[in-house]
């Protein structure tokens, strides 16, 4: 275990009251909620009229959930891609409120894949996680027919995204769906959650259902990967604390490993609107993205 991991671990045992607010993004934002969810759909519709090239496509039979490609739309051989996995605290979104980050890496000449997942408490934390790494399997072995280089899959996520990042990232589960431990060339977890033991202590406990096994196999920072590609984390200025230490703590503890790491803070930017800085190549945030999946 880490000291990394230790120290949200310790989170656990603080009082409930304290860990609810520190872990409640959207009482940071108030009122301003439904607007925040608005513009999600609305730019990632915007962003599907013009970019979407192959539609609802089911990536496990199992739970036959779907994944949306964007991308320019003329083949010039394969292009990188960037699968990107919505948040919700597991419970809530969708592919069709994620998609934002699209139209700007298809300018790049860069593929996005927006991921679908059952939600929570409908299936377990477990089953999502499951869930994620099929898609992540199918797209490396189907990638050519969707013209997508397989040797050049970056990933990213928000939130409950971030924590699914953070699963994939994760060693011990490539064998299973037949896919390379260096799968992933490069990760965006954004205002992640890497440690669970918090949550199963607070509010989201309430639809997660978190027994102790679930904690501890279920939480990345203490399934850190024997070999770490590059990563940028990132979290918002106006973050809830909870989110703030989570994604400090991961890159800390990545660092301490000697893996390849960036950090940002983006100011100004809430836990919600931090996405939307993903809409124009202009931003140091979609700057450092850009260079980070073309290598330099």
């Amino acid at each position: 275990m880490n000291r990394f991991a230790s120290a949200l671990i310790s989170e656990g045992t603080w009082p409930r009251e304290r860990l609810d607010v520190d872990y409640n993004a959207r009482a940071t934002v108030g009122d301003n909620f439904p607007e925040e969810m608005r513009a999600y759909r609305e730019t990632s519709d915007e962003v599907r009229g013009d970019w979407l090239r192959f539609a609802d496509i089911i990536y496990d039979r199992e739970s036959n959930q779907t994944l949306d490609i964007f991308g320019p739309e003329t083949a010039d051989g394969l292009r990188p891609v960037f699968l990107f996995v919505h948040g919700g605290y597991w419970r809530a979104l969708s592919k069709h409120d994620s998609a934002m980050m699209a139209g700007m890496l298809a300018k790049a000449g860069i593929m996005t894949a927006v991921v679908d997942y059952r939600l929570a408490p409908t299936v377990s934390l477990s089953e999502i996680v499951r869930e994620v790494r099929s898609a992540l399997a199918f797209l490396w072995q189907n990638a050519g027919r969707y013209g997508i280089d397989r040797d050049r899959i970056h990933i990213g996520g928000s939130s409950a995204g971030g924590h699914l990042t953070g699963m994939l990232l994760g060693g011990g589960w490539h064998e299973e769906f037949g896919v390379p431990v260096n799968v992933v060339k490069s990760a965006l977890p954004m205002s992640g959650l890497f440690e669970l033991a918090p949550l199963a202590a607070s509010f989201p406990q309430e639809w997660l259902s978190l027994d102790e096994q679930q904690v501890d196999s279920l939480s990345p920072i203490r399934h850190l990967p024997p070999l770490g590609c590059p990563i940028l984390v990132v979290w918002a200025e106006k973050e809830a604390p909870g989110f703030k230490r989570q994604s400090t703590a991961f890159a800390e503890a990545w660092s301490e490993l000697g893996y390849p790491l960036q950090t940002l803070e983006i100011s100004g930017r809430n836990h919600f609107d931090i996405l939307m800085e993903l809409r124009s190549e202009e931003t140091v945030l979609s700057q450092a993205l850009l260079a980070m999946i073309k290598g330099r």
